[in-house]
């Protein structure tokens, strides 16, 4: 007998009418029409199943901290930075852990059950490494959590930064960080990356690395990325995470710089809600959108996912875990707004970014996890229109949250009837 089967359901790729059959919390078999014995059948009628949503860019020891000590107000991503170095000495373990749990919690009921998180290991105390790890253990039998060592305040140009990030990556964090753009020089930027590669490569880690998150044209340091990750054999390990700058780069060089990066094998995230927050600050009118080309990088083949990066933190104020609100405001910035450029930005929230993660075992197919989200919603599209509602999200066939369809109440009269058994169109 199965543990669990999902029947009528629509799949992320087209399929409609598909079952998914679930045994010892992995997906036993996916096909039309199955019938078979099991524990618990759910009827999807006709609503999308979708593999959960991932997060491959976060800063999970900063969020929900805003207001602490104070609001950025002029929302520009160096107060953000020095707003985060006043709060800092005020941070205790307990209340980074507390505030963790709770985004989790927001989370999981999103839907969202794959998280990289940055952590900065700019301060010796390592105290918000020390949380962080506290956080992966407890959340890990509902979310895959993902740290990266992440020298915020610049590894060389911090006292003693990259004996800390080796610290970090000692006492257990998965990835390596940098951030090249925040070191005192463009020179100093790139010997950052050489560096932070290199250790990386020795200790067969991962790379992401905050790469010029600014309007400077000129930081260029996903060109010194994407030649050290050919010359060190890190091809599909390393990830450039922002790169904002090529909005304002001239387009002769980035016709240079994306063949570039797909050789390289290097992925890109975008992070459209702070990237368009953050960026053009300076400019009067026109003002700059700030996000990186993504249209064009996914033409070149390069893997480009959207992560949420802040939520509610000394960067941004808004926010709730929602993978599809990110994509939502992604297809908008990049106007990807064809029937495929709305798809590849739910791609974007979903398998790009398990491959930036190298999440194993992800998808709806035979052996994958029985990890997945019912979504009030008959396609992607709609999903993203929508903002769906998440009705079911299950972990390794363990059903974690449900939530009631949503079905408006007409009070007042209307022009016409509408048909009550299917409520998924409206808002």
């Amino acid at each position: 007998m199965l543990d669990l089967l999902i029947t009528n359901a629509t799949l992320p790729d087209g399929r409609t009418g598909m079952s998914v059959a679930v045994q010892a919390g992995r997906i036993a078999e996916v096909t039309a029409g199955l019938t078979a014995p099991a524990a618990e059948t759910i009827d999807a009628g006709g609503q999308l199943l979708s593999p959960p949503f991932c997060d491959p860019h976060f800063h999970m020891d900063a969020t929900l901290s805003y207001g602490l000590p104070r609001v950025n107000e002029s929302g520009t991503l160096l107060e953000g930075i020095a707003l985060w170095g006043e709060l800092k000495p005020t941070l205790t373990a307990d209340a980074m852990i507390e505030r963790a749990l709770t985004y989790c919690d927001w989370a999981v009921a999103k839907g969202l059950l794959a998280i990289r998180s940055h952590v900065d290991t700019s301060d010796a105390s390592m105290l918000p490494v020390q949380a962080l790890l506290e956080v992966k253990k407890r959340v890990a039998p509902y979310i895959d959590l993902q740290l990266v060592a992440f020298p915020q305040d610049g590894v060389l140009r911090t006292q003693g930064g990259v004996d800390s990030l080796k610290r970090a990556l000692a006492m257990g964090v998965d990835i390596v960080g940098g951030i090249p753009h925040f070191e005192r020089t463009m020179s100093e930027g790139a010997a950052s990356v050489k560096l932070l590669c290199e250790i990386a490569a020795q200790q067969g880690k991962l790379v992401d690395m905050h790469c010029d998150e600014t309007d400077d044209p000129m930081s260029r340091h996903i060109e010194t990325l994407a030649f050290e990750a050919q010359r060190l054999g890190l091809q599909g390990r390393v990830n450039g995470s922002h790169c904002t700058s090529m909005h304002s780069m001239d387009n002769y060089y980035v016709s240079k710089l994306i063949p570039l990066i797909a050789e390289s094998g290097v992925s890109v995230i975008a992070n459209p809600l702070i990237n368009i927050t953050l960026q053009g600050r300076h400019d009067t009118y026109p003002k700059r959108r700030g996000m990186t080309r993504v249209p064009e990088l996914m033409a070149a083949g390069v893997n480009v996912a959207f992560g949420h990066d802040c939520v509610m933190d000394p960067w941004y104020g808004m926010g709730s875990a929602d993978m599809l609100e990110v994509a939502h405001m992604g297809l908008h910035v990049a106007q990807m707004t064809s029937q495929a450029g709305i798809k590849a930005c739910f791609d974007a929230v979903t398998v790009n970014a398990a491959k930036v993660m190298h999440l194993q075992g992800y998808g709806i197919e035979p052996g994958c996890d029985a990890s997945f989200v019912l979504l009030q919603a008959r396609d992607k599209i709609e999903a993203i229109r929508l903002r769906a509602n998440r009705l079911k999200v299950w972990k390794r066939g363990k059903l974690l949250v449900q939530t009631p369809e949503v079905t408006p109440t007409f009070i007042h009269p209307i022009a016409r009837p509408v048909k009550a058994s299917n409520s998924s169109g409206f808002p």
